[in-house]
């Protein structure tokens, strides 16, 4: 078993362009999805019921791995306030509670114009997206799984023999053959399956982020949930003093510094402690959105060619779903 992967994981803090999850914030926006029904909502559902598994799988002595909770999302409106509510009492069992303006539970720093209260989610909140590579690479190798730092420029379709079903063409001139492979690369994507007569454009969505150092003493970011978000913004503490903030939503491939202003500044809503914070680091990644397809992408295209990728917003809220759904595919085809 291989995996292929020309972007391995970087030392140190996060800056510049990064590649999908790490550049990812990690938050898991399971249980406040708005909708009630259908295959979004079913893979949210699944994907939150599975991680508290993965967690317990994926964790180790030299790299401790927890989910960040709760999630407070506030409201920004009296109907959004009461469609929140509603959502509330519907989802009790799910650990979904509303709460009202300015309270103190769970959020001790009073929040600007937080008039219409908000909707905790004990069970929703973050994954560290560093750490969970940092996991997941322990247990691959645990598991013998050959990893190799090489982009794939092509497929082929080989024998009719299982073991030579799919021949691997790498950047530095190497070809492997394989009887099953899955397709994760996102962007990446359309370049190996357009050649093989499978159409799937995926159009890059920017997110920019931020880390940042409070200059106040008197704010205490030890005192909030694991992920706030306000005005579609996430408020990620990662110590006393330090925040992440993100992530904007931008078409195209050149992050726009105006845009970035804007989220920090919050529209002109941003505190002042919050104008006031210094940048630690800045950094932005590219995520795939499926063009005239949901989100995200799961076809078992062939015998021994499974999609899994295009996942925009959402891929590591959905890996464990979509690991399984990729399991069942593979014992489809073995059984």
């Amino acid at each position: 078993m291989c995996l292929f992967d020309p972007n391995t994981l970087k030392a140190g803090n996060r800056s510049g362009k990064l590649s999908g999850t790490e550049a990812s914030l990690g938050v898991l926006m399971g249980y406040v999805f708005r909708r009630s029904k259908g295959r979004a909502w079913r893979l949210r559902a699944r994907s939150m019921q599975l991680w508290p598994k993965w967690i317990e799988k994926l964790s180790n002595k030299s790299v401790p791995f927890e989910l960040q909770n709760p999630l407070l999302q506030l409201a920004s409106s009296k109907e959004e306030a009461s469609f929140m509510e509603a959502l509330a009492k519907d989802r009790k069992k799910f650990g979904l509670e509303m709460v009202p303006a300015q309270t103190k539970k769970q959020f001790q720093t009073p929040w600007p114009n937080n008039k219409y209260g908000g909707l905790l989610s004990y069970q929703d909140g973050r994954i560290d997206p560093i750490k969970l590579q940092k996991n997941l690479k322990y247990v691959l190798n645990e598991l013998k799984v050959t990893e190799i730092n090489q982009k794939i420029i092509s497929l082929e379709r080989g024998s009719s023999k299982p073991e030579n079903r799919w021949r691997v063409h790498l950047k530095n001139g190497v070809n492997m053959s394989f009887d099953t492979v899955i397709i994760c690369a996102a962007l990446g994507a359309q370049d190996l399956l357009q050649p093989l007569g499978h159409n799937y454009q995926i159009e890059p969505v920017l997110g920019q982020a931020l880390e940042l150092h409070l200059n106040s003493p008197e704010e205490d970011l030890s005192k909030w949930p694991g992920v706030l978000i306000s005005q579609g913004v996430n408020f990620i503490p990662t110590g006393k003093d330090r925040l992440l903030l993100g992530a904007t939503i931008e078409h195209g491939n050149i992050p726009n510094n105006l845009t970035l202003k804007q989220m920090k500044n919050m529209n002109g809503f941003a505190p002042d402690w919050l104008k006031q914070a210094s940048i630690n680091s800045h950094w932005y990644g590219l995520r795939g959105r499926p063009v005239n397809h949901p989100a995200p992408l799961l076809n078992n295209l062939e015998p021994g060619l499974i999609l899994a990728t295009g996942h925009y917003r959402n891929g590591i809220l959905l890996a464990p779903v979509t690991a399984e759904w990729v399991g069942e595919q593979i014992s489809k085809e073995d059984g």
